[in-house]
């Protein structure tokens, strides 16, 4: 039995995998999702994360399908509270924004899309610097005090109001952040590593980092050569083209081989082991894609290993 970690001050305990679920309705139709969500769940997984604006990108998607075939999913199942379902704030086409009304009103369409009554985890999905903190982190914690939303996070926010905001919530007793899901895995660790990562140690932040792979490099697949059939081929190819990337690459086959292992387990392994990170998330559109990324759960990498990944890294 995988043991579960403490989401940081809330009480939220999360496995050290938290499924996404940004390819529900893209990538994945309702059959391949419930596939997908079972295997996760039947592997221990109970961290899943989605956004009111998955997956408004897709030709005649309008946003919210992630959401709405997970609230199906948690319907025929009748697991809800066997769960940490995570989603966010302030991107959906109707609901743009982080205004008091928006947030409002965005939260009961994914509550309504879920069918669920509450949240447990509600990010804000990117910043509203037209909005001050103070009406972000109020607005947010008149949903915590409805019961509406069990904690609340903050995704691709700055440092500094980030910092603001842990403030002023911390000053006038409010809800305040207790995750932050930052950009970060071993291609990309200056966009977490430094002054945010500080600050998320300095108050107790759960980071629940995304591109945990960098759209599927790091799973080893893509090699000089080779094409990857894949709608983020392009963005993931681009490392192999940067002499870190290739590094990382051979460092992820070293320390795989040595323990029987696939890259995307040791890449997930050696993020799960950084400094304020409770659970990377990653995405599968198909079963099949999974073994791979629950492994994290098992998977211990020694301090001479996450050395070799770091010096790759840098």
């Amino acid at each position: 039995m995988t043991s579960l970690r403490p989401l940081g001050s809330s009480d939220l305990e999360v496995h050290p995998l938290c499924l996404g679920g940004n390819v529900f309705g893209w990538t994945a139709d309702e059959t391949r999702t419930f596939a997908v969500l079972d295997a996760y769940t039947a592997g221990g997984g109970n961290f899943i994360d989605t956004a009111d604006s998955y997956s408004a990108w897709a030709p005649g998607n309008k946003g919210g399908e992630s959401e709405t075939l997970i609230g199906k999913w948690l319907a025929a199942r009748g697991n809800r509270s066997d769960v940490v379902i995570a989603t966010k704030v302030g991107a959906h086409p109707e609901f743009k924004g982080l205004s008091a009304a928006t947030i409002k009103s965005a939260a009961e369409e994914s509550l309504r899309r879920l069918g669920t009554d509450y949240i447990d985890l509600y990010y804000t999905h990117f910043d509203d610097p037209s909005v001050s903190v103070e009406e972000i982190v109020t607005a947010l914690d008149a949903l915590v005090r409805e019961g509406k939303v069990r904690a609340v996070a903050a995704s691709n926010l700055t440092t500094e109001r980030l910092a603001e905001s842990l403030e002023f919530a911390e000053r006038e007793g409010l809800a305040r952040y207790v995750a932050l899901q930052p950009h970060y895995n071993l291609v990309s660790r200056e966009t977490y590593e430094g002054s945010k990562q500080e600050l998320a140690s300095r108050w107790g932040l759960a980071a629940v980092p995304y591109y945990a792979l960098a759209s599927g490099f790091l799973t080893g697949k893509y090699r000089p050569g080779t094409e990857v059939d894949s709608p983020r081929a392009g963005g993931a190819a681009k490392h192999l083209e940067t002499e870190r990337g290739r590094r990382v690459l051979d460092a992820l086959d070293t320390v795989a081989a040595a323990h029987e292992a696939s890259p995307a387990t040791v890449a997930l392994a050696w993020l799960a082991a950084q400094p304020t990170v409770v659970a990377p998330i990653a995405s599968a559109r198909s079963v099949e894609q999974l073994p791979a990324l629950l492994a994290v759960a098992e998977l211990t990498l020694t301090d001479k290993e996450l050395g070799l990944l770091t010096t790759a890294a840098a």
